[in-house]
């Protein structure tokens, strides 16, 4: 096993990567092209000017491209998008998430003996797929369900709905993705504490933290009750339950050092999720990028 990499106080989360960074971290993972004309400019660039799209929040053809010996940019910015989908689409962004988790695991930097987990609600003004209007928040919206760790690292953000829909019954396909990350990690699920908020509080859903030999820590819905819930009182640790605002919450703040989600311009909610992904793969490796 690799020795135990102490985590950097105070280190920031990287909004582009150097190119050893990057053949480290990002191109073991995207698709290798065979056939056809080399690319103008090298997987590298590309891939730092879509960091540019996501930490700016300009449009695609406000991106600030560099000229080459003849004056012109050296690259469309249809092309920059273009490799975007290609990438998403493909499978290689989340590729590069799931490797930023195991890269974690393997230097000892995930504290996996608390999950935390939550929703965020992205507001969405040009329209598009997958939205709803949140009656609770009074907009146009979609949302995604994520997993923490201790240390402020995303294990599994992977559900998105839209902002019309209740988070309990998103908790299923969220908490099942998160087990198979667990399992790719080779972490043994018992005794882990799945810490949540009321709005997950349901019969189904703790009894599938359960079945994981998993401990729930799910803070109780009162449902308007007006007397004391009669039976056995349920698993719960406030000092736990606290320890969100220092973890799940912490990440979503951290999310909105990247301009481009703070509102969702994009029409296709997978391209938003993509995006994402590449924040949350950027707060996982603020470890190792300066």
């Amino acid at each position: 096993m690799p020795p135990q990499v102490e985590p950097k106080r105070n280190s920031r989360i990287p909004v582009s990567l150097t190119e050893s960074e990057f053949n480290e971290f990002i191109f073991p993972h995207l698709p290798v092209v065979k056939l056809g004309r080399p690319p103008s400019i090298s997987s590298f660039k590309r891939f730092n000017y879509i960091m540019t799209f996501l930490y700016t929040g300009c449009q695609w053809h406000m991106l600030p491209i560099e000229k080459n010996a003849d004056g012109k940019p050296e690259i469309h910015y249809t092309s920059i998008f273009k490799q975007f989908k290609k990438w998403a689409w493909g499978g290689a962004i989340l590729k590069i998430f799931e490797n930023s988790v195991v890269t974690l695991n393997k230097y000892g930097l995930l504290d996996l003996s608390i999950l935390h987990g939550d929703g965020t609600t992205t507001m969405a003004k040009k329209g598009g797929d997958g939205l709803g209007y949140s009656g609770h928040k009074h907009m146009k919206s979609d949302k995604i369900v994520a997993f923490s760790d201790r240390r402020c690292n995303v294990i599994s953000p992977m559900v998105t709905a839209a902002g019309n829909r209740n988070e309990c019954p998103l908790f299923t396909p969220a908490f099942d993705f998160l087990k198979s990350t667990l399992k790719k990690l080779s972490v043994t699920t018992k005794g882990l504490i799945i810490s949540l908020d009321s709005i997950y509080d349901s019969k189904c859903n703790r009894k599938k933290i359960f079945n994981a030999n998993m401990i729930p820590n799910v803070k109780e819905n009162q449902r308007n009750r007006k007397k004391t819930k009669r039976g056995k009182k349920r698993i719960y640790d406030e000092g736990i339950f606290d320890e969100r605002f220092r973890t799940i919450e912490r990440v979503f703040a951290w999310e909105d050092k990247f301009k481009r989600l703070l509102l969702r311009f994009e029409r296709i909610s997978y391209h938003h999720f993509c995006l994402k992904l590449l924040a949350y793969t950027m707060i996982n490796l603020r470890h190792f990028c300066r």
